[in-house]
């Protein structure tokens, strides 16, 4: 007996030879535990199939032993043949099961979208073979199938219904979608199918829309590196000249020194030794007229003493006596000039450097100013107080982010610290764009200055808003000013407790909001910043008076 003949006893639900073989009205034969096991899954149906070519029995039918079938399979024991092949594709819990085979499940082959069932290779031969079974259709295995049937009536959902946007069986067309613009699934499917190709077309477009901005940036990024690493050598080079031309001068003023200290210690050194001779002539001149001091002779005396009293022309040293030596000390002050300008003009010109690498930027457009408290909030950073700037009374709280006017001190001196007026700035340096808001309390200056604003002196040296180095909005229960350079301008706007703060340093924006259920501009400026800048508060003079900044993220 060859394989195909094997096959024919074959069970068609556990593909294995038959045990205990029944035959049902159909005429298909099965295992008997095969088949009743697929009934009993079918029992609250009160309908009844068969796995093979799905003739539906209403009543269960009586299963009765095939004693002819059973013989033969015991012959075929007998001749030592194995049942069905070994090399099944059994299912996985992943994948989607044959729903006819009982036991272990082979893989599924296709999906039958009319039988919402799923089949092998196997149990799927029949809608190959079986006219009416031809025109089913036929998808990739789905575990999806019950999702096809309506709950309400337990029927295949063919229809959809466009005023509710759901599929729906034909009974609900003519039941609770009575009236509604229905159509059939597939003609809906088309009219999606043909959005959806548009879709796909759009979608094609924009990729190829941003593989272009991706290729552009690309280049920018390539722009960007070659441009940099070309600065950096320029850069360096323009530092290395400037180093070389201070070495260049070192050793000039050095070389300068040392020629000068020779001259001038060869001149001393000539000097020295002209009074050295001079004092050789002068002591030997001495102790001739000495010993004719005491000749006796007189005619011998007076004879000698006019060759020895004459003296030779005595060397000019009233230089020496009429000032004091000068040194090389004044040189050394006038290299300590040089090295301070040289000093404040890097300190001055670094912030215009530090800002114009700052400013690099290769998009072409920014974005516009956010227009909703959301768009706002992308911007959010946080920020705290720094102690070291921070008035003696006011205490700050809440993780530095809280400030509180006190009557007790609470800091100790600190060359950064506000001595004057009862203000303190940010620890954290705003670049970029940036958000933040600020609960306030009685009267509080919400403000933003630049790091080199002063610690002491008058109003207008290191109050926000008096002078070119700070931006200031006054905030009280009745009135907001706005203040800047010590111009005042006057504020209409909603009242609010909560002040937001908008800052794009690039584009040169600040911008007060008040904030509550909504945000309302109250004043916007639009300038140049030319350093980066420092979150600021100053509370005016009533102990208690508080402001926080708020944690937004």
């Amino acid at each position: 007996m060859n394989q195909m003949d094997q096959t024919k006893f074959c069970c068609s639900v556990c593909l294995d030879l038959l045990k205990d073989p029944v035959t049902i009205p159909c005429g298909h034969s099965y295992c008997m535990n095969c088949i009743k096991t697929h009934w009993d899954g079918e029992e609250n149906r009160k309908i009844y199939s068969c796995p093979q070519c799905r003739r539906t029995f209403t009543a269960r039918p009586v299963l009765v032993k095939n004693t002819m079938l059973a013989d033969l399979v015991e012959e075929l024991k007998k001749t030592g043949l194995q049942a069905a092949p070994a090399d099944h594709c059994y299912a996985g819990p992943e994948d989607v099961a044959c729903d006819v085979c009982t036991g272990r499940k082979v893989k599924a082959f296709k999906s039958c979208l009319f039988c919402l069932a799923s089949y092998c290779e196997k149990h799927l031969q029949r809608h190959y073979d079986v006219a009416p079974l031809k025109k089913h259709k036929l998808v990739e295995p789905s575990k999806k199938l019950q999702e096809n049937i309506c709950s309400r009536h337990d029927e295949v959902m063919k229809m959809f219904c466009r005023t509710d946007q759901q599929s729906i069986c034909y009974l609900c067309s003519v039941d609770e979608h009575k009236g509604h613009d229905t159509v059939s699934a597939a003609a809906e499917r088309t009219e999606r199918q043909r959005e959806l190709e548009v879709s796909r077309q759009n979608i094609q477009q924009r990729i190829q829309d941003r593989e272009k901005d991706v290729k552009l940036l690309q280049q920018e990024v390539e722009a960007i590196n070659q441009s940099a690493d070309q600065t950096v050598e320029h850069s360096e080079k323009i530092f290395t000249e400037l180093i070389h031309l201070i070495q260049k001068r070192s050793s000039d003023v050095k070389q300068q020194i040392r020629s000068q200290q020779e001259a001038e210690a060869s001149r001393v050194k000539e000097l020295q030794e002209k009074l050295e001779q001079e004092i050789t002539e002068l002591k030997r001149k001495d102790a001739e007229l000495k010993q004719l001091s005491h000749t006796e002779d007189h005619i011998q005396f007076l004879h000698n003493y006019p060759s020895l009293s004459a003296l030779s022309d005595s060397t000019d040293s009233s230089s020496i006596n009429i000032r004091p030596l000068s040194y090389f000390e004044d040189v050394t002050a006038a290299v300590s000039e040089v090295r301070d300008k040289l000093h404040d003009i890097l300190r001055e010109e670094w912030t215009n450097i530090s800002l114009t690498v700052t400013e690099v930027d290769v998009l072409l457009s920014d974005p516009p100013e956010p227009k909703t408290r959301a768009g706002f909030l992308k911007y959010s950073c946080e920020i705290t107080l720094d102690p070291n700037t921070a008035y003696k009374e006011l205490l700050l709280s809440e993780g530095n982010r809280k400030a509180t006017l006190m009557k007790q001190k609470h800091y100790s001196d600190h060359p950064d610290r506000f001595t004057s007026y009862k203000q303190v700035l940010s620890r954290e340096s705003l670049t970029g764009r940036c958000y933040w808001e600020v609960e306030w309390r009685g009267r509080v200056d919400v403000a933003v200055a630049y790091k080199n604003i002063s610690r002491t002196g008058s109003v207008n040296e290191c109050v926000f808003g008096c002078n070119d180095k700070s931006w200031s909005l006054d905030c009280d229960n009745n009135s907001y000013t706005f203040w800047y350079n010590n111009i005042q301008t006057p504020v209409s706007g909603p009242r609010s407790s909560r002040v937001g703060v908008y800052l794009d340093h690039r584009a040169g924006i600040l911008s007060f909001y008040s904030v509550s259920e909504t945000m309302t501009l109250l004043h916007r400026v639009q300038t140049t910043f030319t350093q980066p800048l420092y979150a600021g508060l100053w509370l005016y003079c009533n102990f208690g008076d508080t402001a926080e900044f708020i944690k937004l993220k």
